[in-house]
């Protein structure tokens, strides 16, 4: 842990503070806004005005702290106030000068922290006004850092007022000493209520020059209506000789010299001069104070970029929708993603993105204030952006899914309009999914958790559709994420093992190849199909290590068999998405063919069309240097997708596998048949080759062979075997023991 220094400045800041009545450590009413505005703003649990004194610290106002340590040596603000900017740190884990700090290690458990100093006027680091977490954060933007820097300007302010009144309390010295030139509003006084001193800022606030006040009796700068209660306070006063224990308003109505009103705080003091008492007034436009903390409100619940509420807000509107007893209770979230944005965005331009994302933040907020919501005014239906290109509705009292889902279809569909942005005219999609309350959910996170995972099966299903959420697809993710709990264990334990599907040659039957498909020998589970556990390999940290050891484990065991008896035999490989952004996948390829002795072109990478559309700026690259170097690449389930035509332009394919679906309905659908034959027919255009998936019968297989199909492969050949089953099945010599 390292100590916060001792700044250069450290007498005269420690002045400072006592000039501001700070030397007594308390606590400040005047702050608890600022604290309460920051917390909320930026969504973190604890946020503090928190002053700095010698070998201590203490909170000025705070919100959520709790107790903490509150030496000196242990101050995050202690640092804060050593720079000049604010200070952001991440992961208070990952920062040398906290990672063992007790507020860290501790019961505390401070994981994120912001800070920026607070000056006296003279410029010296009084303190500083912090937000903490206790989660990291990697997401606090340089925008936050200058909300967070305004926020630290309306409490120096207050500090400041704080200044004024305390010295109101000590000798004073004369007026113009004392506030002559400041930035606060402050009156002398006397006990008729007349005006013996006024400063600028005062006199300016109401519309006078300091001259037309002096003299003339308090009432000149309040409403009419203020003037009896403010007279009966300060004769009460002067009887008293004391302002204790006396009802004084602190917030009036005051008058400027043309007639109009406004809010005005105020605050006296009272002290002798001369033998008289005398009054100050220290006001304050609350008018202007509201503005700000309206705006600083709105920002904290808004969008900047499309004005539609930000997530937190959104959220809060959710919860909000559910309190209430049913029918009231019941609503409906739909949870939006839109289709190829990162494409529009990346080849026409941020600012033509941002207005796309502007325009659809319009269609969708005039959608929700459309007559067809049926409900309350005062609780009715919003509009959100959550980030990115990530947009939600909640509809209050629409609670059947079909209902919803006819709205999520309006929506996608007004999305899919023409925009016309910087002389571009495009086009973008939509994908959403639908959640209702309380059939699907009783509580906010529910709800909205289960809109965001039917969006995930409608994109996983095609773009520009909608998906009313399931109770399996959250059996689903619950499994996926048991089964991502596990796969650290999987891949050190080498449960992971290799299975094979034969690829025949049609013409006679004879083997061509063998595809390598991946399965879990579960422990407890036993052997485990893809579609158990792909989804959380897949969307995990060990994709890019596992798609190596299969590609490793597939080409040593292809060049065993190759050089026992199948001098010919091709390999098919699975590749994952993230081994296209994962180091070098075309040298790591060849590097692998070279370890095993293997020529090129006994490999063939299966790519799908979700990597082709996930990574399509750095996919084509890749497999031309592989297919330069004489590796095959096939397409997988071609004919499903939108992008299937298109590829046989762009990609350096080699073969294209025609999807089982086709094939398994050739026979009784001519469009099925009509499918195949043209696929067929393009692959000779394109001097490709092609190979039959999911072939069950001897008729399919004698169709295939009749429209000249030269590769098969099939349940009618053989299912998935083991190492040992596939090389006992076609005489390829011993087992080669496969481990993960």
């Amino acid at each position: 842990m390292k100590c916060p220094p001792t700044l250069q400045s450290e007498e005269a800041r420690l002045q400072a503070l006592a000039d501001h009545g700070l030397e007594r450590e308390q606590a400040l009413p005047s702050l608890d806004p600022v604290v309460r505005i920051a917390a909320r703003m930026f969504g973190m649990p604890v946020s503090a005005v928190n002053m700095i004194g010698s070998d201590h610290v203490f909170f000025a106002a705070s919100i959520g702290a709790g107790e903490l340590d509150m030496g000196r040596d242990v101050s995050f603000c202690a640092h804060a106030i050593a720079q000049g900017g604010v200070m952001v740190v991440p992961d208070t884990l990952q920062d040398e000068r906290f990672h063992d700090n007790p507020l860290v290690t501790g019961p505390s458990n401070v994981r994120f922290y912001a800070g920026v100093p607070l000056l006296s006027p003279e410029g010296h680091a009084m303190g500083a006004l912090c937000v903490l977490d206790d989660r990291p954060h990697d997401d606090f933007s340089a925008e936050d850092q200058e909300r967070l820097r305004e926020l630290a300007r309306m409490a120096s302010d207050r500090l400041e007022l704080h200044r004024i009144e305390t010295s109101s309390e000590r000798t004073r010295p004369s007026f113009d000493e004392y506030a002559g030139n400041s930035t606060t509003p402050v009156v002398w006084f006397d006990e008729q209520r007349r005006v013996v001193a006024i400063n600028t800022a005062a006199a300016a606030l109401h519309g006078y020059h300091p001259a037309e006040c002096v003299g003339q009796p308090l009432d000149l700068l309040l409403a009419e209506q203020e003037h009896a209660t403010l007279r009966e306070g300060i004769a009460r006063a002067v009887e008293a000789a004391s302002m204790q224990d006396l009802q004084i308003p602190t917030e009036v109505c005051g008058r400027r010299k043309d007639g109009t009103h406004f809010m005005l705080g105020i605050a006296l003091f009272i002290w002798r001069h001369n033998g008289r008492l005398r009054f100050e007034a220290v006001l304050r436009d609350l008018t202007a104070q509201r503005r700000e903390e309206d705006d600083l409100r709105r920002q904290a619940n808004s969008d900047p970029l499309t004005g539609l509420a930000n997530r937190a807000c959104f959220y809060r509107r959710v919860q909000e929708a559910l309190l209430g007893p049913l029918p009231d209770a019941a609503a409906a979230v739909l949870m939006l993603d839109l289709d190829g944005f990162k494409d529009l965005n990346d080849t026409l331009g941020h600012a033509v993105g941002d207005g796309i994302l502007q325009e659809v933040a319009h269609r969708l907020a005039r959608l929700a204030g459309h007559a067809l919501f049926k409900a309350h005014q005062s609780r009715g239906p919003i509009a959100a952006r959550l980030g990115g290109d990530e947009f939600a509705l909640l509809l209050p009292g629409v609670a059947d899914p079909d209902a919803a889902n006819q709205l999520a279809q309006r929506a996608i569909s007004a999305i899919h309009q023409p925009i016309t942005i910087a002389g571009h005219e495009v086009r973008v999609g939509a994908s959403c999914g639908v959640s209702v309350a309380p059939l699907q959910a009783h509580e906010a996170l529910e709800l909205v958790g289960n809109a965001d995972l039917a969006l995930s099966q409608a994109k996983a299903e095609g773009r520009g559709r909608s998906f009313v959420f399931a109770p399996a697809l959250r059996m689903a993710a619950v499994a996926r994420r048991l089964y991502g709990m596990e796969l650290d264990r999987a891949v050190g334990q080498g449960e992971f093992v290799l299975f094979y599907q034969p690829q025949v040659h049609l013409e006679d039957g004879s083997l061509s190849g063998a595809e390598a498909l991946i399965r879990w020998q579960h422990p407890q589970r036993g052997l485990l199909a893809p579609a158990a556990f792909l989804p959380a390999l897949e969307g995990g940290p060990l994709a890019a290590s596992v798609g190596s050891w299969i590609l490793d484990e597939a080409c040593a065991q292809a060049a065993y068999w190759r050089r026992n008896g199948a001098p010919t035999l091709r390999v098919g490989v699975n590749l994952f998405g993230v081994q296209f952004r994962v180091g070098d996948l075309a040298a790591e390829v060849m590097e692998t063919l070279a370890r095993h002795g293997l020529p090129p072109d006994a490999l063939e990478l299966e790519i799908t069309e979700n990597i082709v559309l996930d990574h399509d700026d750095v996919v084509p690259g890749m497999l031309r240097r592989l297919r330069d170097q004489g590796v095959g690449i096939a397409f997988d389930d071609f004919g499903t997708g939108y992008a299937s035509l298109s590829l046989l332009t762009t990609y350096p394919l080699t073969r294209i596998k025609i999807d089982r679906a086709f094939v398994q309905g050739m026979l009784q659908s001519r469009r099925e048949a009509s499918v195949v034959r043209a696929i067929l027919d393009m692959a000779r255009s394109f001097d490709l080759q092609a190979i039959a998936e999911g072939v069950e019968t001897q008729a399919q297989c004698e169709r295939l062979r009749s429209e000249h199909c030269g590769e098969a492969q099939g349940y009618l050949f053989a299912r998935p075997m083991s190492v040992q089953q596939f090389g006992e099945a076609y005489g390829l010599g011993a087992l080669r023991k496969a481990t993960a």
